[in-house]
Parts: C-alpha cells; sequence; structure tokens
C-alpha cells in the first residue's frame, strides 16, 4: 500500500502542464490526505473526512470530478492547440503521462487508504469509474473550435470587468424561438451572426429602438442559439470602452467566436469614449480581430447625444462637429430598427406568448391586453410578456 501511495504522491507533485490543478481545494486536501498515510490513524481518519467532505460538497465520484478539473485548465498545451501552434513530441510525451497520472489518481480506490484503519469508524468511500483520459482529452481537444477551454467551455456569456473577464454563472436562457414579433429584424441578425461563424464578411451591428421591444433579448437568444457552434458573448460597460483593445487582445487566441456586447448604450457629449468605440469599428490595426464582432443595442438612433445648443454654438465648423457626433452609429456596418409595435402587431405577439404558456382563449384577451399596454405606458414586446406572465401567474394560483 505505502509503495502505491508514495508512487502516487510523486507524480502528483510533477506535474508540469496541469500544474495548477494542485492550487484546487478538493486537489489539496487529497495531498495532504496521502501525505498523512505514514502519520497516526487519528491524522489519518482527519485527514481523509476533510478530503471526502470537500469532494462529496461537489461529487461523490473522484473520476468525474478529476477529469473536470482537467477539462476546465487553461493550460500551456491547451492554449497552444487552440492557436494551432505546433506541438512538440517532448510536450506530447509531457501530455500523455501527466494524463495517465491523473486517471490513475482519479481511479485511486477509498479501500487502499482506509484498509486497516478501525472498522467501528465507519468512513464513506467515493466512487471510481473506468476512464481514458488520454483518448478522451485527444477527443476534446478535436472539439476545441466549438466548445472552446477552460471557463468558456463551461458558460456562454461573459463580462469585462477592471481587466479581466468574469463567467456570468446564471446567464439569461432566453431562446429564439420563445421571443415574438419582429420576426424580420431578428432574421437579420441572425444571418448576420451565421455570416459570422461562417468566417464570411460580418457587420458590427446597431439594435436601436423604443425601450422593451427585445432589442437585448435578440442578442442574448442568438449567443444561445448558436453555442454549440463555437459563439460566446462578452459584455462590455460603456466606462471600459477605452480597454476594448486589451480586450481584443485577451481574445485574440481563442478558438471560439465572441459578440463584444454594448447594451443601452449613448453618450452624452463627444468623449475618449465615442473615440475609442470609433476605432474599433472602423478596424484599425490595432483594434481588428477576427474572432470578435460588436453588437450594440440602444434607444436612441444617434448614440451621440445633440441638443439645440450644440446646433447654435460658436463653433466656427459647427456643421462638422455635428456630423462628427452623430457618426458614431453610422460605423455600424448593420443598424436593425426595432419600432414600437401598432396596436394589431402588440397583439399578435400577446396571443403567441398567450399560446407558448397555454393560456386558454380569452373573450376579453385583447380588452385586457390594452389596458395593460396603458397602464405600462405603451405597447411593447416586454409590456406583452409581462401580461401573459401576470395571467399565467393567475391561473397557477387558481388550479
Amino acid at each position: 500500500m505505502e509503495s502505491e501511495i508514495d508512487s502516487i504522491k510523486k507524480q502528483l507533485r510533477a506535474l508540469v502542464v496541469f500544474r495548477h490543478i494542485h492550487k484546487d481545494p478538493v486537489i489539496q486536501a487529497l495531498m495532504e490526505m496521502l501525505e498523512s498515510i505514514d502519520k497516526g490513524e487519528n491524522e489519518r481518519i482527519d485527514a481523509y473526512a476533510a478530503f471526502t467532505h470537500r469532494l462529496f460538497t461537489r461529487t461523490e465520484n473522484l473520476t468525474e470530478y478529476i477529469w473536470e478539473k482537467v477539462l476546465s485548465d487553461e493550460n500551456l498545451y491547451v492554449r497552444k492547440k487552440a492557436s494551432r501552434e505546433k506541438i512538440s513530441e517532448n510536450l506530447a510525451d509531457c501530455i500523455f503521462n501527466e494524463l495517465m497520472t491523473l486517471q490513475r489518481i482519479a481511479e485511486l480506490p477509498a479501500g487502499i487508504l482506509i484498509a486497516d484503519i478501525d472498522k467501528e469508524v465507519r468512513l464513506p468511500k467515493w466512487i471510481c469509474t473506468e476512464m481514458d483520459f488520454a483518448a478522451a482529452y485527444e477527443e476534446r481537444m478535436s472539439q476545441l473550435f466549438t466548445r472552446g477551454f477552460g471557463m468558456y467551455a463551461e458558460h456562454s456569456m461573459f463580462v469585462y470587468s477592471k481587466g479581466e473577464i468574469l463567467p456570468v454563472k446564471n446567464s439569461d436562457r432566453v431562446k429564439l424561438s420563445s421571443l415574438s414579433g419582429y420576426n424580420d429584424e431578428r432574421q437579420t441578425v441572425v444571418q448576420n451572426t451565421l455570416a459570422f461563424l461562417h468566417n464570411k464578411p460580418v457587420a458590427n451591428v446597431l439594435l436601436y429602438g423604443d425601450a422593451g421591444t427585445g432589442k437585448s433579448s435578440t442578442v442574448k437568444a442568438v449567443v444561445n442559439e448558436f453555442y454549440e457552434q463555437g459563439l460566446r458573448m462578452v459584455e462590455i460597460k460603456k466606462g471600459d470602452l477605452l480597454e476594448i483593445p486589451q480586450l481584443l487582445e485577451m481574445l485574440a487566441k481563442n478558438p471560439l467566436k465572441f459578440i463584444l456586447f454594448l447594451d443601452d448604450l449613448s453618450f452624452s457629449e463627444s468623449n475618449e469614449e465615442v473615440g475609442a468605440l470609433k476605432a474599433v469599428l472602423e478596424g484599425s490595426v490595432l483594434t481588428k480581430a477576427p474572432n470578435t464582432v460588436i453588437y450594440a443595442t440602444s434607444n436612441r438612433r444617434h448614440l451621440v447625444k445633440e441638443t439645440f445648443s450644440d446646433r447654435e454654438g460658436n463653433d466656427i465648423h459647427r456643421n462638422e462637429t455635428i456630423q462628427e457626433q452623430i457618426s458614431l452609429s453610422d460605423r455600424f456596418g448593420l443598424s436593425v430598427r426595432f419600432a414600437r409595435p401598432d396596436r394589431e402587431e402588440y397583439l399578435k405577439i400577446v396571443h403567441g406568448l398567450a399560446k407558448e404558456y397555454q393560456i386558454e382563449d380569452m373573450p376579453n384577451l385583447d380588452m385586457l391586453a390594452d389596458q395593460h399596454a396603458i397602464q405600462r405606458g405603451g405597447r411593447s414586446a416586454r409590456a406583452a410578456r409581462h401580461f401573459i406572465e401576470q395571467l399565467f401567474m393567475k391561473e397557477e394560483k387558481i388550479q
């Protein structure tokens, strides 16, 4: 037993490519448990129980846990594969040997560690399953350009904040099939996205129009629709626009495709942020990246606010200044308008949602929908959805 454990301890310490796994709290507890094998029974029980506790908070299957850590590890090898760099024979041998080590650890039976411990101490055992780590990892690498690696393999949406890309763990799961109305507008966005995914000429997109018409939902639904084809989204706040070049550099060698999402975009005046966005939209040498495209939403067609005082100012070249202010929206290759629906379109959305929620025919549905729109300040796709959701909740309570 001791020679087997000693061998595993040495191999675990010798990890090079997968060395970041050492920082995982469960793996740390595993290493402490292995180190305790030569100590007294109480110390061994404590170390075993501590490891099992940490493991069981995630899963009872040790093999599954180790494999999950292998897949999520953003190591040198996977980055080279993602950027299509040549893999040396030395690195290939290293990755194979380390995968064999991790498989050996993943198949470590609990019984071998507690066989000689007092039987009155009923320690729980974890589960191990058979798995060929090397073969499974090779297959996973062949899917790198559609499934990604690390956190990009686990999540579809991210936010950029303070120089970091952070996953949105509870992202909006909205689907295109669940959105009613604006079919032509959404189809325009879908076609542009498909061109992006197939490496064809693609345009940066501005979705503009009245509030509540489903602009943001359209972008998120598109990401969810094409997630399996390697599409992801990174939302950028207006205050971080100056850092877009840094973000693009971070994504440049990623094998996936990214929509850089600017939600509810508008500017009170022309400033550095406007200039930074223009540079990206124009595809300057410093900002152009083939695996990124910008999708922005706004309630305004012209993103830089213009007032009457701007037109009456003392600028000698006032017309040029005005054109400069309103030209930002023209930098988008594609502008899609989401107009406030008229009554016919609004009721069409209402009836579509009622069918989706399986709400039985109501003779006064249209009247109630109109009343709700008046209370909400006007007709919109959002108002229609809120109305139907309220009806649905009332029906649930009645039942």
